[in-house]
């Protein structure tokens, strides 16, 4: 079942000590105990990091945000996290964002709903604190994270999104929702399910109306993804906008599910180095560096 709003904070739950303690600062409880000879480590020279808050109404998102000191007016990327929130390896990847030069932003959308790093299960994980956070309120966050980095002198006009996992979702929809954003690379989210209050939509049902081509980066293998659901995408992107038809997939043989998740075993070296590069390279062709 699922909560009918969705936004009430869980009990017991003390968001200021969640910033304090957990944001980009350690590992979700669910997937420890980490690999850590395949971990990748940003340092943050040049950098300016740390978490921010960004008000939503009268809410204080907590946020991770890397960018560079010597870089006026830098490109915005939203980093959307898998459902573990935004945890060491996020924060990582917004650093390697910023020492490319843009502003990466990172913001812990599960915040009003739990603690996602707290948990050790992941079905309880998705059941008590993802499958209750409302896509509508996701948007509204994202939007509000990019009217914050223009307030801090970030070229909003230059703006991507990219994310994982469940991130990878959210990047499908929230290209298909402001039409600021200039182009997305989704790291294998899921692409078809069943809707309901919370998630009235998916990606295979918005996917016509992209404002930004989105790279979609897939594992084979994928228990989660199966190929024909891919498929079903790919046929709803041929018959939308421009964007749409502009976008792109790479389907990685014989990769799993989170090959770019360089703490976990599912990481596969190879394709998240090409996926990286991809990445790179399809938000320069597509105007956000």
């Amino acid at each position: 079942m699922h909560d009918t709003d969705g936004l009430a904070p869980r009990t017991g739950f003390n968001r200021r000590d969640f910033v304090r303690t957990g944001l980009g600062s350690s590992f979700a409880a669910a997937v420890l105990p980490v690999t850590a000879q395949t971990q990748v480590k940003t340092d943050t020279a040049g950098l300016v990091v740390g978490e921010v808050t960004i008000l939503v109404g009268d809410f204080k998102l907590p946020a991770y945000r890397a960018a560079p000191v010597d870089r006026a007016n830098p490109p915005v990327l939203l980093v959307v996290s898998e459902i573990f929130g935004v945890h060491e390896h996020i924060a990582d990847v917004a650093r390697r964002f910023a020492k490319l030069g843009y502003f990466a932003i990172a913001p812990e959308l599960f915040v009003r709903q739990g603690d996602a790093g707290s948990y050790g299960e992941i079905a309880k994980l998705v059941t008590e604190v993802v499958n209750q956070v409302p896509d509508a309120q996701v948007m509204a966050d994202l939007d509000a994270c990019v009217a914050w980095a223009k307030t801090q002198g970030a070229d909003t006009g230059k703006l991507g999104v990219t994310g994982f996992c469940w991130g990878g979702r959210i990047t499908w929809l929230y290209t298909a929702h402001n039409p600021g954003v200039k182009a997305g690379v989704a790291w294998y989210g899921r692409l078809v399910g069943a809707n309901h209050p919370l998630q009235s939509a998916h990606p295979v049902d918005i996917a016509a109306r992209l404002h930004g081509p989105v790279l979609g980066l897939y594992g084979e293998k994928d228990a989660g993804i199966p190929l024909d659901s891919v498929d079903a995408m790919k046929a709803a992107l041929a018959v939308g906008s421009a964007a749409a038809k502009k976008s792109a997939f790479v389907v990685y043989p014989d990769t799993p599910h989170a090959f770019h998740a360089d703490y976990r075993p599912s990481y596969r070296k190879d394709a998240a180095a090409d996926g990286w590069r991809r990445c790179l390279a399809w938000f320069k062709a597509n105007g956000v560096l």
